[in-house]
């Protein structure tokens, strides 16, 4: 692949940020990441540029050639985008809490990426995903 890819993550500000900034400096001879687009809602600013210094500075130390873009313009970051990660919790972290003990309350495993409470995650994120007002904007860069 000689291609460098431009990649957007929508929650960018999310605590996992530098775990996926991690993984794509490890592995960036396999997938060459030219431009990371972090976008975040306007509520998640603060948190944005906090993880987004701490993304750029991991880059930098390891010496790979990726654009780290901060933006609160999801059509921005979607734009020409080789492909795009999720990683925003409808709902915050009060919705965490309930996805983990309601399951718990009934004796079941409360997890909040599977099981009951990655099913309540589940029912709240994806109608969100398919709704027009979040995808409108999106424009593949090689036009599929």
């Amino acid at each position: 692949m000689d291609k460098r890819l431009k990649m957007a993550t929508i929650g960018g500000g999310s605590s996992y940020t530098p775990e996926l900034v991690e993984g794509l400096i490890k592995r960036y001879h396999e997938l060459p990441v030219g431009e990371l687009w972090l976008v975040d809602i306007p509520e998640g600013k603060e948190k944005l540029e906090i993880v987004g210094a701490l993304a750029k500075r991991m880059v930098e130390k390891a010496g790979v050639p990726i654009e780290i873009h901060l933006t609160l313009d999801r059509r921005r970051a979607l734009d020409g985008a080789d492909f795009v990660t999720t990683q925003f919790r409808v709902g915050g972290l009060e919705a965490r809490a309930k996805d983990e003990r309601i399951p718990l309350k009934y004796g079941v495993i409360g997890q909040e990426t599977n099981g009951p409470g990655g099913l309540f995650k589940g029912l709240r994120t994806i109608p969100v995903i398919f709704s027009p007002a979040f995808s409108a904007g999106f424009c593949p860069r090689r036009g599929e």
